[in-house]
């Protein structure tokens, strides 16, 4: 969709990083909705952004834990298709979980949970290696080549 000429576009990227961006908290979002809604009364930034949400400790905590790695799935197909190049899913990647650190900071303090970098960290890395695997799945189909004016012979 996205994929540009070879000239680096400065614009184009920081296009790609705030799509994914959006993408990655508005299925964050939907995802909280299906796990984290149920179980609690009122929904907040807290379960987005605050380190102490991410626990292993309580079945909310591991709704959230859930809605984390399966947001990852889902940034993995967004690679897919907005930035289509093996070799840049590891930045972008990295881009988006940066982002969220410094968020995450703002919000709530430096995380100090083992429990948030774990998920954090498989996070980015099912992501990245799965976005790759498709971009490069992609990248290795055949180019149909069709005449429009005459056909192509099929004996020679």
């Amino acid at each position: 969709m996205f994929y540009g000429a070879v000239v680096w576009d400065p614009w184009l990227i920081v296009g790609q990083i705030v799509c994914l961006q959006c993408l990655y908290y508005v299925t964050l979002g939907l995802v909280f909705a299906l796990l984290v809604g149920t179980r609690v009364s009122r929904m907040s930034l807290f379960y987005f952004f605050d380190y102490a949400a991410v626990t292993a400790s309580t079945v909310t905590g591991w709704c959230v834990i859930a809605s984390f790695l399966l947001t990852s799935l889902a940034g993995a197909g967004y690679l897919l298709y907005l930035v289509e190049r093996a070799k840049r899913c590891l930045d972008f990647s990295a881009t988006i979980y940066i982002i969220h650190l410094f968020i995450c900071v703002v919000y709530g303090g430096w995380p100090s949970s083992f429990t948030w970098w774990v998920v954090n960290i498989a996070g980015l890395a099912i992501m990245a290696l799965l976005g790759e695997y498709l971009c490069i799945k992609r990248e290795l189909q055949d180019i149909p080549i069709t005449s429009r004016f005459r056909p192509i012979p099929t004996e020679v």
